[in-house]
């Protein structure tokens, strides 16, 4: 029997119960790269999604299905990473292929750690549900991003592909670039048509598509593609799905953009036809590399969050690629809570106090704009406590997590730039949102609370020399400094001190 013949002859109901990468097996293009931390891409796998590392000892584990195709053991990366940080070090591939995703290394753009690497992604800052378990996606800050240059099997030159990845669609921004897919492997922008990813984001600078965006579109090196007009495919609409659906595919001088609600309904077609006629996209050059989070160069100023993708070799048929989504959908994706430990009330005034041995008279406060920490008693003024009290507000970026307004200065918020922190009047933009939104955690130290800022989950609120960060427990700033950072950002929540 073909392949064509054995996809028709499973039927819809076998292939949804079935993982996407059998579907895409049963029609004759088999996945060669298959990357989840949420489940398992094939029915039968059982093996391991990814691994995480601990900052209290820098030792590692594996994250497995809870069953053979089933949903990531979350309670696992729990248990192991109760009390202190972790990180995403590798996101393993499913397709026995050995094609895993590790931290990206230096390339025509520098990483932001002192070895040029780039950032691994926290390992807590996208939980979700896959029929009502819990998981964790890959969220990625600016700065993130993971590689793999010598993949097995990879489309090369001109060779087909398809490849589809679930993302967060209300995580983005217009930096460059936010893309899974195949790229170069010397990290370096070697030509036009050296790249065929999926890039999802509202950058402008090569092309777009209809409204404001977020686009989906195609990153085929010196260019982001929504059709094959260079600069505008009016039929790529503006797409914020909280799950959303990204196909692109590509194959002699064809290729197509699909997306879809990856929790509800089918896929849409943006574009579906001839290459670009810029001249280097017909032939292709591929090199078959894979990135997650960054561009062919290596350009790491984007975000996004990553839950599920993979890579086939061959061009996938439209039946194939709906049923695809078909499983997605019955994968049933959904939100679940951001926060835990201590309750913080929306509206209610709070303290934030230091249980650092020696600080514990201390209080997040500020200085005019420049948050630290200052001894406040109940002799102290009025005017002290005022600074040391916060109002807290739903998340400017996310209400499932919080943001603070300053007691006397109302209008201004706690907010991190460079990482420092600071109280700013909220101007209203995307970023200041981003930067002013905070996650609560349960305290490092096992009291208390710990407050990881949404953007960047692995960098928490933290006191050093008595100023306010958002902190990584170890890496290249002074008030990174591993020594004493359990102690140092976890904080005793009490009633407004004003």
């Amino acid at each position: 029997m073909s392949s064509r013949s054995s996809f028709v002859a499973l039927g819809l109901a076998a292939l949804v119960a079935a993982g996407p990468c059998d579907i895409y097996a049963s029609g004759g293009t088999a996945c060669i790269a298959a990357h989840s931390t949420t489940r398992a891409l094939y029915n039968a796998f059982s093996g391991p999604l990814y691994q995480v590392k601990r900052g209290s000892d820098n030792t590692t584990t594996t994250i497995s299905p809870r069953s053979a195709g089933g949903v990531a053991n979350a309670a696992a990366q729990d248990n192991f990473c109760a009390g202190t940080t972790c990180l995403i070090t590798i996101i393993y591939d499913q397709s026995g292929r050995g094609n895993h995703l590790t931290q990206a290394p230096p390339g025509g753009f520098r990483g932001p750690e002192s070895n040029g690497y780039d950032n691994l992604a926290g390992a807590i800052g996208a939980p979700v549900t896959l029929n009502g378990q819990k998981a964790y996606g890959v969220f990625v800050s600016p700065g993130t991003g993971y590689r793999n240059n010598r993949v097995s099997g990879s489309a090369v030159r001109d060779q087909p592909e398809g490849m589809y990845a679930v993302f967060d669609g209300t995580h983005y921004n217009s930096a460059c670039c936010f893309d899974y897919g195949n790229a170069e492997t010397n990290n370096l922008d070697t030509g036009n048509g050296h790249m065929e990813a999926i890039y999802f984001g509202s950058n402008t600078i090569w092309g777009r598509g209809s409204g404001s965006g977020p686009w989906i579109m195609a990153d085929l090196e010196n260019g982001l593609f929504s059709g094959q007009d260079p600069k505008l495919n009016s039929a790529n609409p503006t797409v914020s799905n909280r799950f959303l659906t990204t196909v692109v595919k590509g194959g002699a001088n064809k290729w197509a953009i699909k997306g879809g609600n990856a929790a509800a309904g089918t896929l849409s077609t943006y574009y579906d036809g001839a290459r670009p006629t810029v001249r280097g996209y017909n032939p292709m050059s591929k090199e078959g590399a894979i990135i997650l989070g960054i561009g062919g160069d290596n350009s790491n100023g984007a975000q996004g969050t990553f839950y599920e993708g993979v890579m086939t070799y061959g061009y996938p048929t439209d039946a194939v690629e709906n049923a695809v989504q078909a499983n997605i959908v019955a994968a049933r994706y959904a939100t679940t809570s951001m926060v835990s430990g201590p309750a913080y009330n929306v509206g209610s005034s709070i303290s934030l106090r230091a249980t650092t041995s020696g600080y514990t008279d201390r209080y997040l406060a500020h200085t005019g704009a420049t948050v630290n920490t200052q001894v406040v008693s109940s002799s102290s003024s009025t005017a002290l406590k005022r600074q040391a009290t916060w109002t807290v507000r739903a998340g400017l970026a996310n209400r499932a997590c919080y943001s603070f307004e300053s007691n006397d200065r109302a209008g201004s918020f706690i907010r991190h730039s460079d990482f420092a922190l600071s109280v700013a009047a909220n101007d209203g933009s995307k970023l200041f949102g981003e930067d002013a939104t905070f996650c609560p955690q349960a305290g490092l130290t096992g009291t208390g609370s710990s407050i990881r800022a949404w953007g960047y989950p692995t960098r928490w609120i933290r006191h050093y020399a008595n100023v306010g960060y958002v902190a990584s427990n170890g890496g290249v700033h002074t008030f990174d400094n591993a020594a004493g950072f359990d102690a140092d950002v976890t904080w005793v929540v009490g009633s407004g001190l004003a």
